[in-house]
Order: C-alpha cells, then structure tokens, then sequence
C-alpha cells in the first residue's frame, strides 16, 4: 500500500498543470470497482472540493454509469445538494440532449418556493378511439369505450378538452402519462390552447362561449344557452370570421 502524504499546515497533494487540457491531479484505475481518484475527509471539511475561476468546479462523465452518484446516511440531508449564488444562478441544472428527461425523481417532491412552467395547459392523457388518432387542437368527446374521439355533433354534453400541442401553446403539466403506449395523447382540460374553430356561419369573436359544432373536431360559437349548459368547451382569445381556422381559447368546460 502506498504511504499517504501528511501534511499539517497545507494541502496533502497540490497538482498544477500549465498544459492545455491536461489535469492537475489524474487518478486512473484499472481493478474492478476501484476509483480513479478517492477523498475522504475524517472531519467537517470535504470529502472532495473542486474550484474554477471560469469553468467548471468538478466535472464528471461516464459511458456506462451515472456521470455523479451522491449519497448520505446523514438524517436530513442530501445525496447531492447544489446551491447557486450568482443572479439567476441555479442550484441544481440538468438537460437531456438525447430524448431522456432532464430531471427523474422517484419519490416525493417537496418544492417550498414557486413553481414555473413553460408549457399553458393543464392535460391528462387518454385514449383515443379511431384509427389515426387526432391531430393537436381538435375537439374531443368521451367515448363509450372510456376513451375519447373527435368530437361531430354540436351541444355535444360528453365534450372532454382540446388535443394539447397546437401552435406555439405546449402542455405545462400532463398527468396520466404512460411511457411507450401507443394511442394516448394529451388532452388539455384546463388554461389555455390552441383549438380548432369552424366560424364560417356564425363568427367568433373574443370571449364568445364555444361549443362542439358538427364539423368534426371544431368548435362553434354557443349561441342556445339552453343547449350549451354542460357542452360549453371554453372561451374564444381570438377572433375567427367567415372560416375555419385555428384559435387559442382557454380551456374551462362547464
């Protein structure tokens, strides 16, 4: 076993290196399971502690393994933890540039300040009965089956919400997702999205109730209160004269 370097008044190793992308300090190793470079601390300070003026203060990859792995027996406290201390610095970054999810929890969350989301509707995914599916903004109805479909009656009281993903509106939140099932898409039940709106007999204007139409998957304007009670799918953001188009409405089906 090789001598440990001791040292009571600086640091046990110091490594400098002047060299364009060569380390300070390598560790390699070669056994199983074995580390290419290992601290421990046997006190309060830092098992490991990196610094960069400019780039990045510890930096890690791996081809077949988590690229960090933290872990604590400590009650309370974190397997990693991350603090950021700059201006709209952030604790904790992650990114998925390979389809993945930058982030995974299994477990419970708990989040003791805001929560903000990109994303302006609030979807539940469902199947959809049909063969094709149904593209992003078409109307939906419930289904006999316990799915859903394109909606192609007007006053349709079994509306269900808007097929998410339209435009420039993406789902903020979606519950009931099911990774790698076939035949399930987001339908917005709440906030806002982009709808699909057949406007060519009666016009649509800003606030204007909607309500299924026979065109299948648009929406109408709701002009019979009697008939729209429990069919109304939201309110129209924008105009839609003379046609059949695609306007962002918020969702709020009563």
């Amino acid at each position: 076993m090789t001598t440990p370097t001791v040292s009571d008044t600086d640091d046990g190793i110091l490594g400098v290196s002047s060299a364009g992308g060569k380390a300070g300090v390598a560790g390699v190793s070669t056994g199983p399971k074995g580390n290419g470079v290992y601290g421990r601390s046997d006190t309060d300070g830092n098992g490991l502690y990196g610094f960069a003026a400019a780039g990045n203060g510890v930096a890690a990859q791996s081809t077949g393994n988590d690229g960090i792995f933290g872990l604590s027996t400590a009650t309370g406290k974190a397997g990693v933890a991350g603090v950021g201390q700059g201006p709209q610095s952030n604790g904790i970054y992650g990114r998925s540039d390979a389809g993945g999810n930058a982030g995974f929890f299994d477990g419970n969350v708990v989040v003791t300040g805001d929560v903000q989301l990109a994303g302006a509707d609030f979807a539940e995914d469902f199947y959809i009965v049909g063969p094709g599916g149904a593209a992003p903004g078409t109307v939906m109805v419930l289904d006999d089956s316990g799915g859903i479909r394109v909606s192609n009656q007007d006053y349709d009281r079994r509306v269900a919400g808007v097929v998410s993903g339209a435009g420039g509106y993406k789902p903020a939140v979606i519950l009931d997702r099911q990774e790698n099932i076939v035949g399930r898409f987001p339908l917005a039940l709440v906030g806002k999205v982009y709808c699909k709106v057949d406007a060519t007999r009666i016009p649509v204007a800003v606030g204007d109730m909607l309500t299924t139409s026979t065109t299948p998957g648009h929406a109408m304007k709701a002009t019979d209160p009697a008939r729209a009670f429990g069919a109304v799918i939201g309110k129209a953001l924008q105009p839609c004269v003379g046609h059949r188009g695609l306007i962002p409405i918020l969702v709020s089906l009563q």
